[in-house]
């Protein structure tokens, strides 16, 4: 709920602390907000730089998850969250999935779902009784109080160096999870989908440094078994869907053998103060 995460929000016009009434959010110089009938609060402070994903995306994004295909990713997440309290931050959080893993885990915590996106902040606001859904632009200023989040997340997200390290309370953790080049390789080849770098995990701490540096990196990696159906959703939901074109993937999707199994390989880091 919006009231468990109002202590660590920020007005994103003065900085200055927000409280809530039934119907909007307001802070003492009479900035105001109003609260959406499916319960995020949306405090962009201008227009966002981007348009975040569709109804579409949020929808594939939403089918897959919630049938369980990541469910190591979230366990592999919650683990390296540890066990604090306080408030989790989840920065580009899409549907609040990997958030609520991470709120199931330790019950005295709250989560903060930061995203651009309309379609996914109504998922997200309703994905954990103890979740606040907030709208806001990640490339940007960050509607949070400085050095208050426990645990910061950032799955399969942008990343914005600056404001993760200025949220981020000083004995924090970052969790970041990002592919590795064996992810879905052998979907990546037969649908033509966009590729991993090789050198992702060493650019993203190239990003994070010197402000934060990893603690702890683990490979979690597993089998996928997965219908046609799972295959359009898992393409559907990320960028690979507007670089390929759904039309042609489901070209190509239908004349694969089903079940299609791949191999799912994420490097999941926690980084802390230096």
């Amino acid at each position: 709920m919006l009231t468990d995460v109002l202590p660590y929000l920020a007005c994103p016009h003065c900085g200055g602390g927000l409280t809530a009434s039934r119907t909007a959010v307001r802070c003492a110089t009479g900035h105001g907000f109003d609260v959406a009938r499916q319960g995020y609060v949306n405090l962009l402070s201008g227009r966002a730089s981007v348009g975040g994903d569709s109804a579409d995306m949020v929808a594939s994004r939403a089918a897959f998850l919630d049938a369980g295909h990541y469910a190591p990713i979230a366990r592999a997440v919650a683990g390296a969250a540890g066990d604090a309290g306080g408030c989790v931050a989840d920065v580009g959080a899409g549907t609040g999935h990997h958030l609520a893993a991470v709120l199931d885990a330790v019950p005295d915590r709250v989560g903060l779902a930061l995203e651009i996106s309309k379609p996914a902040l109504r998922r997200a606001a309703r994905a954990h009784p103890h979740i606040g859904a907030v709208g806001c632009d990640v490339w940007g200023t960050l509607p949070v109080r400085t050095g208050t989040i426990s645990v910061a997340l950032n799955v399969f997200a942008p990343r914005n160096p600056a404001e993760l390290g200025r949220i981020l309370a000083p004995d924090g953790v970052l969790v970041v999870v990002s592919p590795t080049t064996e992810h879905l390789a052998g979907l990546v080849a037969d649908l033509g989908l966009l590729t991993v770098p090789p050198d992702k995990a060493q650019h993203i701490a190239g990003q994070l440094a010197p402000g934060l540096r990893p603690s702890t990196q683990d490979t979690c990696e597993f089998e996928l078994a997965l219908s046609h159906g799972d295959v359009l959703s898992l393409v559907g939901m990320g960028p690979s869907a507007w670089h390929v074109g759904l039309d042609t993937v489901r070209e190509r999707v239908a004349v694969l053998p089903e079940p299609v199994r791949t191999t799912a390989s994420v490097v999941v880091t926690a980084f802390r103060r230096a």
